[in-house]
């Protein structure tokens, strides 16, 4: 079983920056994404990662490229939640007809339910499980919080405690057997 699970967020787009759900849409970094991707370089060189997988989304990868992981494996079951018919939507427009709507509360039509996500990601973790030192992934905004609660066990609805900015790492390990976060959202 891992001992650490990496966790980086990718850098900057557009729709990141404002605010809008980006699921499928396969967008780029932004300038200072690039920037912010280069910056995480020296903080994860320091660390000997048995397995690195990124997001087949162009933005985690370029990322993974730049933070100097250029032939990080490309896993499916790290693509970000499926959003439906609010990709590319914010959640303030969402709630104009969807009163107090969360991508964790409430359901996204034509996209994925948390049973899906769920499902997916404990599918990563079980393939995780054979890694015996640190795994490295870059992924997205919501899946890298639900993969968090569910590497401590919890539903994946409770991944909205772990809010997480472009750009960061995040290090999820064990505290004599149990999964902790180590460090969040630096």
């Amino acid at each position: 079983m891992a001992e650490e699970l990496w966790l980086v967020r990718h850098g900057a787009t557009e729709w990141s920056t404002a605010g809008k759900h980006t699921s499928v849409t396969d967008l780029p970094l932004l300038p200072a994404g690039e920037d912010g991707a280069r910056a995480l370089a020296p903080r994860l060189a320091e660390v000997a990662f048995d397995v690195v997988l990124t997001s087949p989304r162009q933005r985690a990868r370029h990322t993974a490229e730049l933070a100097g992981f250029p032939d990080a494996v490309v896993d499916d079951a790290l693509v970000e939640w499926d959003y439906g018919d609010y990709e590319g939507i914010t959640t303030e427009e969402i709630r104009r007809t969807v009163p107090d709507w969360t991508v964790w509360t409430h359901p996204c039509p034509g996209g994925e339910d948390a049973a899906a996500v769920t499902a997916r990601l404990d599918g990563l973790l079980a393939r995780l499980d054979r890694v015996s030192g640190a795994a490295l992934v870059f992924a997205h905004g919501h899946t890298l919080p639900a993969l968090t609660a569910r590497w401590l066990g919890l539903p994946v609805q409770q991944g909205a405690c772990f809010a997480l900015d472009t750009s960061t790492i995040s290090v999820l390990g064990r505290h004599r057997e149990q999964p902790v976060v180590r460090r969040w959202n630096a």
